[in-house]
Formats: structure tokens, sequence, C-alpha cells
């Protein structure tokens, strides 16, 4: 038996959330047996775990967790094989199968990748979808011409877990960051990460008056959407990417097209969820070069199993900075 975050309904329909013993037998059929050692918390994860399950969860019990780092415990893969390091990220994990918030884990094999040399399960975790989201759109802006680009970098959401880890990567490279926040309190963490300039959130946030206004900024990693990205692509420099990564500020667009006929704006959208095997490979790779470990360890807020009810409901109302990493084990 091993411990596990199980979601479930009364016979009133009310969702709740607690940590329970489980065996074996009731994690679903797979090739491969995880023995899970740290996850995340994403908004995802707080969806999953707020009262109608956020749209996200179909069936219940369910355990949330959209990602997970550990040990191969069990495969019927010959690509994996007992003892092996493995990270997961994506392919609807924690959503529509179990996910990290237990102690073991049966997925696919497919949805593996190997922990990269020179990352630990922890650190892995401290990255997590949030920081790989964040590297692929790195990653991107660079495959459109960002080193070529002369500017500063935007980065909505900063304090978010896209937004740091985009934060303290673009930083490393060289490039000038503006980080955007709407909580005074985050600029100095933000400051820490590598961001040489702050933005503040209602600069953004107001009404937008006309589709283009100065060129600004030579690339952007925007973690929010809604009109905020649409008043980031009036600001941008001719031939320059925005990756965009998020909906928290809705999945609306109220732009024209004006930005990309008259700027050549590129709307570079990034998901996670379904990377191809050689893309995640290469970000997790290029994380462990391109992303500092004094920043990530600074971005990183424990927790455990019994934290998540209170830690989903926060990260729902913005109220999470940086990266929370659980101990499933703790």
């Amino acid at each position: 038996m091993f411990n596990a975050l199980i979601v479930d309904k009364d016979e009133d329909g009310k969702t709740h959330a607690g940590v329970k013993q489980i065996g074996l037998d009731d994690l679903p059929q797979a090739d491969v047996t995880v023995a899970v050692e740290y996850s995340t918390v994403n908004y995802k994860d707080g969806l999953c775990l707020s009262p109608n399950g956020g749209g996200l969860v179909r069936h219940y019990p369910h355990v949330p967790g959209i990602d997970f780092a550990g040990t191969v415990e069990t495969s019927d893969d010959d690509r994996y094989k007992p003892g092996d390091k493995v990270v997961l990220t994506g392919w609807r994990v924690g959503e529509a199968h179990w996910g990290g918030y237990s102690q073991k884990a049966r997925v696919k094999a497919d949805w593996l990748v190997p922990l990269p040399e020179g990352l630990s399960p922890k650190q892995a975790m401290a990255v997590g979808t949030a920081g790989l989201t964040a590297m692929l759109s790195v990653m991107a802006l660079e495959d459109h011409g960002l080193r070529d680009k002369h500017g500063p970098v935007l980065v909505t959401g900063a304090a978010g877990g896209v937004g740091s880890v985009a934060t303290a990567i673009l930083a490393h490279l060289g490039y000038e960051v503006a980080g955007v926040t709407g909580r005074p309190e985050t600029e100095d963490y933000l400051r820490g990460l590598g961001a040489s300039q702050i933005v503040a959130r209602a600069e953004l946030a107001e009404a937008i008056k006309r589709p283009m206004e100065s060129e600004t900024w030579a690339g952007c990693v925007d973690a929010v959407g809604g009109e905020m990205l649409a008043r980031v692509l009036g600001q941008m420099k001719y031939g320059c990417s925005v990756a965009a990564v998020g909906l928290a500020g809705g999945a609306a667009l109220p732009t024209t097209v004006i930005p990309f006929l008259l700027r050549g704006v590129n709307l570079l959208g990034i998901d996670s969820v379904m990377q191809p095997y050689e893309n995640r490979l290469r970000a997790w790779n290029r994380v462990v070069t391109d992303l500092p470990m004094d920043k990530l360890e600074a971005m990183v807020q424990p927790a455990t199993l019994a934290d998540l009810p209170k830690l989903g409901a926060d990260i729902l109302k913005g109220q999470v900075k940086g990266r929370v990493v659980v101990d499933v084990n703790g």
C-alpha cells in the first residue's frame, strides 16, 4: 500500500480531496510503473482540485498531478528498465489519466523521457511542466530569429511558474528581460532571477486604443493571454515573435490583423501537452545548460501531499510565486 491524493465525489456530488492509501491494483493499466519522488503544482492541478474538477476531470476517483519525476520499478517496454530515472510532463496525465500526486504511478512508456544527466528528480520538478513550457517558448523564439533582434524581451505573468523560469533562462542567455507583474512585492524576486526591468501589469491592462503602438519588445513569452496579449502584439518590433502559452487572461484575443500584416509579428502557440519526444528531450537537455541551478532553487517552495488542496486553491487565485515542488514521500 502507498499514499496518494485522491479527489472524489460524495453521494451529494460534492468534490473532496484527501490523502488515502491505495494499492497497485488501483492504478490504471499501462506499460511502466514508476516510484514517484516529486511532482509540482500547476494551474491545471488547481482546476482538477476545484469543486467541479475545472472541466478537466472526467472520472472519479481521480489522482491529479500533471507531471512527476522518479524511478522505474517495472517496465513492459524495452526502452526503460528498473532503476532508470525518468520524468513525465503532458499527455493529459493528471487530467484524463491518474497523475503524479501518488507515491506510485503507472503510465505509457511513450509519455516518459529519461532524466537528463546532471538533473536530479527534485530539480526536474522544480522545472516541471511550467519550466519545460518556458524552455520550449525560448527555443521557439530563437528558432524565429530572437538572437538577431535587439531590445528587451517581455515576460508576462513573470512571477508565476512559466514566467519565473522564462525570466531566468532568458537572462542567463544574455537577453535583456522585462518582467510584468501586478504584485510589487515580487519585484525583488524577479530582479534576482535576472529581470533588468519591471513592468507594472496595470500598464498593459489599459484599454487598447489603437492596434499598433511604439515598437518596444524584441520578443515576448506571454503566460497570460487575453487583452494583455492583444496589447503586447501592438508593441512588438518589426519581424519579432510572441510565444503564447497561457489562458489565465481568457481565450478571446481582441486584436486585428494589423500587427501581423504591417509589423510581421509572429504569434507562436506553445503547448507542452503533446510535444514530440525529440522536442521534449531537446528541451530537457537545454534546461541543464541554460537554466542556472541557483536561480532554480530561488524559485522553489516545498510542499507535501497534505498541502495540495490549499495550494490548488491558491494557484487559481494567483497567490503562488515561482515553483511549488511536492515531495510525495514527505
